[in-house]
This record gives C-alpha cells, structure tokens and sequence, in this order.
C-alpha cells in the first residue's frame, strides 16, 4: 500500500514537472517590480491574520453581528478596521466599502444581512478595467445551520481571507493602470452568497473585471490519506464561458473555443508567472470551474460574465473540512490553524500577489480579434488597438496543446499575416504588451474567447 502510494506521489508530481517544462513564460521581460513582489509575503504576517480571524470563535453567517468579539460581525468590522489602517499608511490610496444586501434561502430561513469588505485601489489610467482577488470570510462546522458551535475556519477560508488582506497590505504600497479590489465576502458556505454580492456591486459600478482571482483552502499540504504536496497549488478555470448564447456555442463547437475562454486564459496567464518567477512552485491548471461537483464564489461572478478562476491548495484534508472540532478515534477533526503551512501559504499568496500586479500594470487584451484565412496556406490575424499597448504579441498552437507555444511580435499594428500556418491546423490569440513589456492574457478570437463583459440574458 506504501508502494502504490509513493508510486501515485512521484507520477504526481513528474506530471507537476512536465506542465512546467510545456509552459511558456508569457511575454513579459524581468521585471523587478514582480521580481521584488515574489519575495514580498511572510509566513509569520500572515500567522498573524490567520490568528486573528480564528480568534473570532465562529465566522458563521448566522452568527452574531452585536458582539465586540465574537461572530461574523465582530470579524467583518475587524476587517474593515484593518483595511482602513491600510489605507493610513499609504496615504489614504484605498477606498474601503461594505456593500450589503438582505437574503433568504435554503440555508438563510429567514432574513439576513450579507456584507462583503472591499478595499478598492483605483487604476491610475484605466480605473474602470479591473482586476479583483477575493476569498470568504465566514465558515462553518458539520451542521451548515449550527451558527453557535466554534468554527475555527482556518483553511475553510480563513486562508482565502488572509491571502486577500495580505496582498492588500503588500499592492497598496505601489500604484497601477487598472483598479485593484481586495475583496473580503461572507455567506459563501449558506449558498454563494458573498460572490453573488459582488457581482451585483460590479455590476452597479460599471467595473469591467478583467479576472476574479478567488482563494478558497490555500493553506493545507497534507491531506487525510497522508498525502504531503507543497510544490504546486490547483488553479480551476472554466472551458466554456456561463454566459454563451446558443448561436456563441454552436459558433464554438464548429471552429473551436472550448479550452480558450478568458478564464482558461487566466489560468494559462498565472501558470506562466509561477514559472517565471517562483522557481519550484508551479500552477496546476484543473480544466474544470471547480472540484467536481462543488462551488466557490468564483461561480456567481462567472455567471455575471466576468473571467474568474479558483486557487486551492494541491491536496485538500476533509477530516478538517466542515467538521466539528473534534478528536474521535485518535483522529483530530475540525479546521484548526495547527494545520496551516504558512510557507505554503505565503507561495500562493505571493502567486495571487504577482497576478494581480502584472494584470494591474499591462495593457488590456485587444478587442474584436478576428482570423482569416480559409482555403489558403497563411493566417491573418487582426484586432482593434488596446488602451497603452504600445506592441502586440501574436500566438498560436496546436489543436491539442494546453499551453500557448509559438509567438510573433507585430509591433502596433493591428494585423499580422503568418505565412504557411494553416488557420486549419492551428488555435490562434493575440496579448497586448505596454512600452515596459507588460503583457495581458492571450484573448482568443470570437466571443468564445473575448475578455469584453456581456451583460448575461435577463440582467440589468
């Protein structure tokens, strides 16, 4: 049994290794701003958060809001505490706001209030672009309705939660082109409530997220089967986007897009920075929205057509995962901060960290990407000019390849013809690149691929 479970472990990670060796790096030069942004996150900061978060007792939704110290309500107001010293330190750059809403439902019977905590950076060029990193606040224990029970809630998301307020604390210190928001949400675990929220304030602020970078379990290496995994971290994207029409998807299935939708290209975008700068520490990308048949707050925002994709620790631990705090049969249940690695948690923070920064500080991807080129030998590709691109980067790859492998640089123009690459044979994209050599996620052509939000059917 030892055997195959070691054998299962190297396979693993041979399989970690040679997405690595696929990957390239997108087109981005050194530079030092994310070179010094890898070696900003440490453990202890972070121990620290995580610390103050559980000392909440329970994060329950439904638990009390009137307590100094105790409950969803004591925490959320610490976090909005926090989020305004923040904001004193660097000279009031951050915009702190609680958004609030009044729900019902199968796990909310009667009516409550959901807040979420936003720290909102605003861009220096292009505000309305932006680029969101959130994790839930709230937790829970065995009975989804117990609001009373202690729940610690470290992994389940104190993680997430403490990732957000970190890079707050760590991005709030330099200034970029699009708007960054530190998003802090409750009401994740009675129904998604948090991220439903959010998409609804997106909405209200005419906000065009270009990537929800949503944390939720970014804490534990070790799972219950005795599994140690602390060199990758899972990133889970969907293929197809929510919110595609009937004529979008039959569009897609005749020529091709089911692996290239904005989130997909996130995806591919956060795996090229964890190997250009966090050497020993990869992305793995799950080409799914999330683990089967379970959810995060990453949907919502999917379903209003924003790109998002999850981060999630490599190997999960469900003795500590929606449990009472606990010992039963030598086995310690319940998700208890002992089981944080915070080093671990310090790479995907940092990985979080570098996205947003590199989102923040490049161009947009360019607009209305178009190929042509059928019954002929070559490719054209066009597009309409980004805001701050100063040059575009052309890329193409096998039908069946899962990462991005050949490039041409087309300076400004909006076109480059690619002789002797058949458009049959080949998937194509195109990333806008600043004058310093930030460049955006790959877009891939059509509506299968465009980053443009479109306000999903039936929305106002």
């Amino acid at each position: 049994m030892k055997l195959a479970w070691m054998a299962g472990l190297v396979a693993l990670s041979a399989v970690t290794a040679a997405q690595a060796q696929m990957n390239p790096t997108p087109p981005l030069k050194d530079h030092r701003l994310l070179a010094t942004l890898a070696h900003s996150v440490q453990p202890d900061d972070l121990k620290a958060i995580m610390t103050k978060l559980v000392s909440f007792g329970t994060r329950h939704t439904l638990s009390t809001t009137t307590s100094p110290v105790r409950g969803i309500g004591a925490a959320r107001r610490w976090v909005k505490a926090h989020f305004e010293q923040l904001s004193k330190e660097c000279g009031g750059c951050l915009k702190v706001e609680t958004p609030t809403d009044v729900v019902t439902g199968p796990r909310i019977p009667k009516p409550t209030e959901i807040m979420d905590v936003l720290a909102v950076l605003p861009g220096t060029t292009d505000p309305s672009r932006v680029i969101v990193i959130s994790g839930h606040l709230d937790s829970r224990v065995t009975d989804v309705m117990n609001a009373t029970s202690n729940a610690p809630g470290a992994d389940d998301d104190g993680s997430g939660s403490t990732a957000v307020i970190e890079a707050a604390k760590v991005l709030s210190q330099h200034r970029f082109p699009a708007t960054l928001v530190f998003a802090v949400l409750s009401g994740e675990e009675q129904g998604l409530y948090g991220g439903k929220l959010l998409a609804k304030y997106a909405r209200a602020h005419h906000w065009q997220v270009e990537a929800d970078l949503n944390n939720d379990i970014i804490g534990g290496t070790t799972g219950d089967n005795g599994q140690h995994i602390s060199n990758y971290v899972r990133v889970f994207s969907e293929g197809t986007k929510s919110t595609e029409t009937p004529a979008q998807a039959a569009q897609r299935r005749y020529n091709g897009g089911e692996v290239d939708s904005p989130s997909r290209e996130l995806a591919r975008y956060v795996a090229g920075l964890s190997q250009a700068y966090m050497p020993g520490f990869a992305t793995h990308m799950i080409y799914r929205t999330d683990r089967y048949s379970r959810g995060g707050d990453q949907v919502p925002m999917l379903a209003a057509g924003f790109p998002a994709v999850r981060f999630t620790e490599a190997i999960e631990n469900y003795d500590h995962e929606h449990q009472d705090v606990r010992v039963q049969n030598g086995i310690q249940y319940g998700d208890l901060p002992r089981f944080i690695d915070y080093p671990y948690l310090a790479r995907v923070t940092t990985l979080n960290i570098l996205t947003m920064a590199a989102l923040g500080m490049a161009p947009p991807p360019p607009r209305h990407l178009a190929i042509a080129g059928a019954v002929t030998h070559d490719t054209k590709v066009s597009w309409s000019k980004a805001p701050g691109a100063a040059s575009y980067e052309v890329w193409w790859r096998n039908t069946i390849a899962p990462y991005w492998t050949h490039h041409s640089n087309a300076g400004d123009a909006t076109s480059l013809t690619l002789k002797n690459i058949n458009i049959d044979d080949w998937f194509f994209g195109v990333s806008s690149v600043s004058s310093e050599g930030y460049a955006s996620p790959v877009e891939f052509p059509g509506p299968a691929g465009s980053f443009v939000t479109q306000m999903p059917e039936g929305t106002h």
